[in-house]
């Protein structure tokens, strides 16, 4: 049995407080394996913005300039502004001026995680 399926096997079968005490133990022994540790925060990769350029493009590039981002998490905005375009016929340089400021801000919220 894989150490993760007996440690969490063994989780399962503790009463409630004695869950939290394991938890507690858990994170200060994380927590003291990374003193003096450097995180190395992923640097922004700027990919210049052409004249002329496709929302779709737009966020390929966003994506190449914004690496260490998950998709994931700005799945949501973009496909809200892309439907903003396809369907609702804003401006493509409108839509790319916003995604600009959404990876932007994912990106300056993902700073403050690390």
């Amino acid at each position: 049995m894989s150490d993760d399926k007996k440690l969490s096997k063994l989780f399962r079968s503790l009463p409630d407080a004695q869950r939290q005490t394991l938890l507690a133990f858990a994170e200060f022994l994380a927590a003291r394996g990374q003193e003096g540790v450097v995180k190395e925060i992923p640097q922004v990769n700027p990919i210049p913005r052409p004249s002329e350029e496709s929302v779709i493009r737009a966020i390929k590039r966003l994506r190449a300039t914004y690496p260490m981002l998950e998709s994931g998490k700005l799945l949501n905005e973009t496909s809200s502004a892309m439907t903003q375009h396809a369907m609702h016929g804003k401006p493509a340089v409108e839509v790319i001026d916003q995604l600009e400021v959404v990876f932007k801000s994912h990106y300056e919220r993902y700073l403050g995680e690390q």
